[in-house]
């Protein structure tokens, strides 16, 4: 197995001329960034800073964040990416916990002040880099060794660490490059934020094939459009939210984005109508669904060329499992369900986290047997295909009766005028929980129409009891999954208040 430093020795062998990188008006060859980072760990070490520091990085995509994700595991350090948009005691949080040495920052964040070794990018930065000898990278590491720590978004709770080793990330590379083709033509659109696996989920990939990051600060739609037809994009991944965005955005003021032949979702689940939006908007593209947790970096499940079977029972899947990984489907007492039965999907491959930081119990909870335990609900068909229908602390259990959230979900979604909804359960004095959702809608809508329409499409017991109607968009975390936690907790915590003042 390999380092983070051989793909960049590769790239630096086969495409040295090349460009690495497109950043606003900047670019990079590889020549150029493979030097850039032999002098940011030369830099580094002159600072007195050694491997296994863990080094953090607060800021939006970037060239040079580039540079920090290859260059620090590269050179021994352990790479920290923090999400610009926690509030500060989040940041505060997950820097004291990774015990940050350093931290390299675009701007001021009100959390950042945790660490006493501020490089602000990009002055600092790149005094640094010019002031710099060159190190060796991959000097005295071994695939082992411990590469990034990726925290959690914290939908569910507060952020872990999840330790991926140097053999994890590069795993998960060759797990893409066994269902996608990557070259040196490959111009890859970094779209999703660099704190999260899947805005980095194919970094590894395309500097081992030589290809081309195209990066986008943050999301923008028109942004993103005016990028595929302006650098030629090939691949990119959206989370559904900006799929969604993308493709009104082309479907409204259509750019020349022939240039995109793969284009690839994941992170939460996606309607089908959806996805046929998007198959419209960019019919040239081969989609394709990933699925996958923080912790399995991401990639567990494919499902190639979806666009195939929108209108089959397979377009509900997230695909078989990829090369090199081995996904089971257990029930409660850990044993193997047959097809079509629902049990928890479990996770082993050398791309699965070794553990999370300093959290022993929960890193022994997670794993069972050497399986990685990842808490949603699904089955697999005949064939290994996987049907996820829910997070196990996401399933909503009303009279006795189990109700996937997502299977609502998808029965309001197919509704013409629904844009976004989340289905969750709260507290109910017969039923225990009861079935609620929020929906935003596009057109003017009545809660008794969409009932209505529920009820065509699902059992009674699952249509929601009550569903609440707005216009602004649904909380989102940074890398766009929606936060059932934020709108679900007001209805748990106003019951305990009650229960607490009877």
């Amino acid at each position: 197995m390999y380092t983070f430093a051989a793909p960049l020795d590769r790239a630096l062998r086969i495409a040295a001329g090349s460009c690495a990188v497109v950043s606003g008006d900047r670019g990079q060859t590889y020549a150029e960034l493979y030097s850039r980072c032999r002098r940011l760990a030369g830099g580094l070490r002159g600072l007195g800073l050694g491997p296994g520091d863990r080094i953090g990085v607060v800021g939006l995509n970037s060239d040079r964040y580039l540079e920090l994700y290859l260059g620090l595991p590269a050179a021994g350090f352990v790479l920290v990416p923090v999400n610009s948009r926690l509030a500060a005691a989040e940041m505060r949080a997950i820097l004291a916990d990774a015990g940050v040495s350093l931290l390299f920052t675009d701007g001021v964040y009100p959390g950042a002040a945790a660490v006493e070794r501020v490089v602000m990018m990009p002055d600092d930065y790149e005094h640094l880099i010019a002031a710099a000898d060159e190190a060796p990278l991959g000097e005295g590491i071994t695939e082992t060794d411990l590469a990034v720590l990726f925290y959690t978004s914290g939908t569910t709770g507060a952020a872990k660490g999840a330790m991926h080793s140097h053999r994890s990330l590069v795993s998960s590379g060759l797990h893409f490059m066994a269902t996608w083709p990557f070259d040196t033509d490959t111009r890859w659109l970094v779209s999703s934020p660099m704190f999260h696996t899947g805005g980095t989920i194919a970094m590894i990939a395309t500097v081992w094939s030589g290809g081309r990051h195209v990066m986008m600060p943050s999301f923008d739609p028109d942004l993103a459009l005016d990028l595929i037809e302006h650098e030629g994009v090939t691949h990119t991944l959206l989370v559904p939210t900006m799929l969604a965005a993308a493709a009104s955005a082309q479907l409204a003021r259509p750019r020349m984005v022939s240039s995109l032949r793969y284009l690839s979702h994941g992170a939460s689940p996606i309607t089908t109508e959806t996805l046929k939006r998007t198959r419209r908007a960019f019919p040239d593209a081969e989609l394709l669904h990933v699925y996958g947790t923080t912790e399995t970096t991401p990639i567990t499940t494919l499902l190639p060329h979806e666009e195939r079977i929108l209108d089959t029972p397979l377009a509900g899947s997230c695909g078989q499992p990829a090369v090199g990984v081995d996904v089971r489907v257990v029930d409660a007492s850990g044993a193997e369900v047959p097809p079509a039965v629902v049990g928890e999907v479990i996770v082993r491959s050398p791309s699965v986290m070794t553990g999370y930081w300093r959290r022993p119990d929960e890193t022994a909870e997670a794993f069972t047997g050497g399986w990685y335990r990842t808490g949603d609900m699904g089955y697999r068909d005949e064939q290994s295909y996987l049907f996820l229908v829910d997070r196990a602390k996401d399933m909503i259990v009303s009279g006795g009766e189990n109700i996937y959230s997502t299977e609502v979900e998808n029965a309001l979604s197919a509704h013409p005028s629904v844009d976004e909804v989340a289905v969750f359960g709260v507290p109910d004095e017969r039923w225990g929980e009861a079935v609620h959702a929020v929906v935003v809608c596009q057109l003017d809508v009545t809660t008794d129409e969409l009932i209505a329409h529920c009820r065509a499409r699902i059992a009674r017991f699952k249509v929601p009891k009550r569903i609440e109607l707005r216009t602004d968009p649904l909380p989102k975390s940074a890398a766009g999954k929606i936060l059932k936690r934020d709108l679900r907790d007001p209805h748990w915590t106003r019951q305990q208040t009650q229960v607490g003042g009877s």
